[in-house]
């Protein structure tokens, strides 16, 4: 039951994991220099711009990307020359917020998207058998009320996500129109 697990302590905020989805950006910036209004008591809440080079760009990519490149193969990838940026930024942000699946890998990642369709601000969850989450998407919904939060299942019986936000226990995909 989810009152046997220990309470979420570590929580990252991404934005620029594509870098002209610019909500994320100005947020975790805004959030950098006065984080005051993300803090609380007892957690540690880190907001982190996860693709730099391409936010200077404000291109979706440099290399490849970005969200789809945090599966074993490319974390464990030696890093060599022409290694692309992003496989080689994934690595870095695993070693910094993971390692993926490891009891050391931040509770929660909040990864922040801006998207051309039609759909709101819309959370995404990847794995229905999570109780934190669901049960933090229910309280999200509630406080949001009466605007809509709808919420995104996109659960694959047999996929194992490669996004940025799977390095944590609890992954959070966030898409603002």
């Amino acid at each position: 039951s989810a009152v046997d697990k220990p309470p979420v302590r570590r929580v990252a905020i991404f934005g620029g994991t594509h870098g002209n989805e610019l909500s994320g950006i100005f947020l975790v910036k805004h959030w950098q220099e006065n984080g005051a209004e993300i803090q609380r008591t007892g957690m540690e809440v880190k907001p982190f711009l996860t693709n730099p080079r391409a936010v200077k760009k404000c291109t979706r990519y440099i290399d490849c990307d970005l969200n789809r490149v945090f599966d074993p193969d490319n974390l464990g990838r030696t890093v060599v020359e022409d290694i692309p940026y992003e496989v080689r930024r994934a690595q870095e942000i695993n070693h910094i917020f993971g390692p993926k699946g490891s009891d050391d890998a931040y509770d929660l990642i909040f990864d922040l998207h801006n998207t051309t369709s039609n759909m709101g601000g819309t959370l995404i969850l990847e794995n229905s058998r999570d109780d934190f989450t669901i049960q933090m998407f229910h309280y999200i919904k509630n406080a949001l009320a009466p605007e809509r939060c709808p919420v995104l299942l996109i659960e694959h019986p047999s996929l194992k996500y490669a996004t940025t936000r799977s390095v944590a226990k609890h992954p959070v995909g966030k898409y603002e129109k």
